[in-house]
This record gives structure tokens, sequence and C-alpha cells, in this order.
């Protein structure tokens, strides 16, 4: 893309900040340009960011209904998936999909809750609780390794 090209369409997802984007100048040299987006880009990051709002409510009502762990709705709270999830974690994605169960996850040790909270960002007390409801969802006492 050329220099000229660089598209300056002021996106709102870009929160008034800039993106490094790299363009050819007039004797065809890359380097990098500032640019404040593109409409398309915007439509398509508010189109995400609604399907991980989806993603994130569904997690929520499934914990609710005892379906899966707390640890599944922090999964997606935090803009996760199993994949990225798994490489925060360093855990096969089999064995996330088995923490994923209630009971498995009542029974997990401290040590493993607490490279989930690590990876999530949370405490290990949120970890067992679901924001906003109230409700502790894993009651357990912290477990020794």
């Amino acid at each position: 893309m050329k220099e000229s090209h660089v598209p300056q369409q002021n996106i709102s997802t870009y929160a008034n900040n800039k993106k490094a984007i790299y363009a050819t100048d007039e004797n065809g040299k890359y380097h990098l340009v500032a640019s404040t987006g593109w409409e398309v880009e915007e439509a398509v990051t508010q189109q995400a960011l609604k399907e991980l709002e989806r993603l994130t409510d569904n997690a929520r009502r499934r914990v609710l209904a005892g379906e899966v762990s707390p640890l599944y709705f922090h999964m997606y709270d935090r803009r996760m998936d199993l994949q990225v999830l798994s490489e925060a974690t360093g855990m096969s994605k089999w064995r996330l999909k088995r923490h994923f169960k209630p009971l498995i996850f009542k029974r997990m040790s401290h040590k493993i809750r607490k490279r989930y909270a690590d990876a999530l960002g949370i405490s290990l007390d949120d970890l067992g609780r679901l924001p906003g409801s109230g409700i502790a969802l894993d009651t357990t006492k912290e477990r020794r390794e």
C-alpha cells in the first residue's frame, strides 16, 4: 500500500489512538505510517466484540445452570478461547475441557487453580465465582498440591 492510501477514517475502536501500518513511499521503500483506521475494520471489530459478548452471556447461563464450571465463563469474559487459554496455562485443550466440568473443577489442586487465576488475571477467590451474580459457585476449601 502506498503511503497516501493508508486509511485515516478516525474509527471509534481505536479510541483516538493510531495503528502502525507498513506502506511504501514514492521511492518504493517500506516504512511505518500511523493510521487512524478504516470503517471496514471498525465494522469487523464491532462484530467480533458482539460475538464475544454473546459467548460470554451464554457461558454465564451455562455456569448458572450447573452445566460448566466458572472457569468456562472466565475464559470468555477475558476474551479468550480454548486455544488461547491452553497456550496461556501450558495445559492441553483436553485437560481444559475436563476442568470445565463442575465436579472436576471443584477437585482441582491449589497449584492448578493458581495457574488459571494467573493466566486469566483474576484472584483465586474470583476464579470460583461468577461476577455480578452474588453467588459463590465453588465453596470448596483451598486444596494442597
